[in-house]
């Protein structure tokens, strides 16, 4: 009887475990692994990732930029540069390397000639008028350092013309700032849309004048303010078309009312005078311009109607 089980699991071509089935438990299990042939690499996937790891970990180096044009740049700004080479950093953008990722661009510049140009504004705002109340010096040095502003800068003294870059669409949208500039001699008051890069120019060169001369703010605040003529002055500064019309609209007590219609391509916005339209714009890049021009509008036709004397007839009868 004791060998009966093997002479079962004889007959049944089953080989006994030796051992005790106790331990079987504790046993681990035994891993079976089989030669698999690694796929065939994809050339073209691995050729694409080690473009962009390129791309990624080796900055690219433009040409030196050309010594005439640093000339240019020195009569403009009337500042010989101790450091060419920041002349080169503070008129090179970032699109400059496409499609490689760059050594260098604008941006440190620009973020020091922010700050130099907002202090000397505000201070000269401060001393010029001493009776000024806080919120018109807000407006004032606002209007003396936005992107239109300094936009007008660049443009008037040919900054441009020497900005490093390969961005497509810049050339076009420059010209056709260029083109609306006769329109508002002085300020459009948030109507017209400069390219952000003509700004940014006129502050990294104002950085890189600071840099060159050892943190000399007084040699930066002169190049500004002969740049920058005409300042403007509370004199010169024009009312805000979304604020004049506010007031204007407040002293009548006429409801006012900005309606957005958002289209595929563009965004289209009325100017609601207690229910009815008095003004319309449409313009896709940036909504707030767009609400200002529909604004100016709407302000230029509710003067109209009001040196007219029609406008409860525009209110009653217009549908």
């Amino acid at each position: 009887m004791a060998n009966r089980p093997l002479r079962i699991c004889s007959s049944l071509s089953i080989i006994p475990f030796s051992t005790p089935f106790s331990t079987l438990f504790y046993t681990p299990l035994l891993r079976f692994t089989f030669p698999i042939a690694p796929p065939k690499p994809d050339i073209g996937a691995v050729q694409e990732v080690k473009e962009i790891e390129q791309k990624e970990q080796v900055p690219a180096k433009l040409p030196p930029m050309e010594e005439a044009h640093i000339d240019a740049l020195e009569e403009i700004l009337g500042h010989k540069f101790s450091d060419r080479y920041l002349v080169e950093e503070a008129m090179t953008h970032g699109s400059a390397y496409y499609p490689l990722k760059g050594e260098m661009s604008y941006e440190r510049l620009e973020f020091m000639g922010d700050a130099v140009l907002t202090f000397g504004v505000a201070s000269e705002v401060f001393f010029t008028y001493p009776n000024l109340a806080p919120g018109p010096m807000t407006r004032l040095r606002a209007a003396n350092v936005d992107k239109e502003k300094l936009a007008r800068i660049a443009v008037a003294h040919g900054l441009h013309r020497y900005l490093r870059h390969k961005a497509p669409q810049l050339e076009s949208q420059i010209n056709q700032f260029v083109d609306d500039l006769d329109n508002y001699p002085i300020h459009s008051n948030g109507l017209l849309d400069p390219p952000k890069v003509l700004a940014d120019i006129v502050e990294s060169l104002l950085g890189a004048v600071y840099v060159d001369t050892n943190k000399c703010y007084e040699t930066v605040w002169k190049i500004f303010m002969r740049l920058s003529r005409p300042f403007i002055t509370i004199e010169t500064l024009g009312k805000h078309p979304v604020t004049e019309l506010h007031e204007l609209c407040q002293k009548l007590h006429n409801e006012l009312k900005f309606n957005d219609k958002k289209w595929a391509e563009n965004l289209t916005v009325d100017v609601l005078l207690n229910g009815k339209v008095i003004g319309s714009a449409t313009y896709g890049p940036k909504k707030d311009i767009c609400h200002n021009r529909a604004a100016k509008v709407a302000l230029d036709r509710l003067k109209e109607l009001l040196s007219n004397g029609k406008l409860e007839i525009f209110l009653k009868d217009n549908t």
